[in-house]
């Protein structure tokens, strides 16, 4: 009989684990950069994503290195950043509690295809607020 029940190698890397769908399409930043308080506003955290990785033949410039003018083959990864609209602007203030929102401004003028993303059925919302000007039915 060929069967075991006790010892054997994993099949696979637990850091894959667990294999299923993502909640979210979008991933979301987990961490923010300390902020400094001394330099103007500023964007924090840009959004971007890995996408592989490949090498590059790059000359290396480091005087009084054995490898000094010379080429080398190094590892690069490849980030995919997406282009990003700025929705709006959140104000935060320090309480003894940590950071709380203190202000939420949302642009005047958003593009449709912005719109669309807060919406589970854009088309039902928008025919229900009387953007659709004509609905067509196909009858079998």
């Amino acid at each position: 009989m060929s069967h075991r029940k006790f010892s054997a190698p994993r099949h696979g890397h637990v850091g894959f684990l667990p294999k299923k769908r993502a909640a979210r399409h979008r991933g979301k930043v987990k961490s923010f950069p300390k902020d400094d308080p001394t330099k103007p506003i500023h964007l924090t955290a840009f959004m971007g994503y890995k996408a592989g990785m490949t090498h590059i033949l790059r000359e290396v410039d480091k005087p009084g290195s054995k490898m000094n003018k010379k080429e080398v083959v190094e590892a690069v990864t490849i980030l995919e950043t997406p282009p990003l609209v700025i929705v709006g602007i959140i104000g935060y203030i320090e309480t003894p509690r940590g950071l709380r929102t203190f202000k939420t401004v949302f642009a005047e003028h958003l593009s449709e295809d912005c719109r669309r993303r807060f919406y589970k059925n854009w088309y039902d919302h928008a025919n229900s607020i009387g953007l659709v000007s004509e609905m067509r039915f196909k009858s079998f």
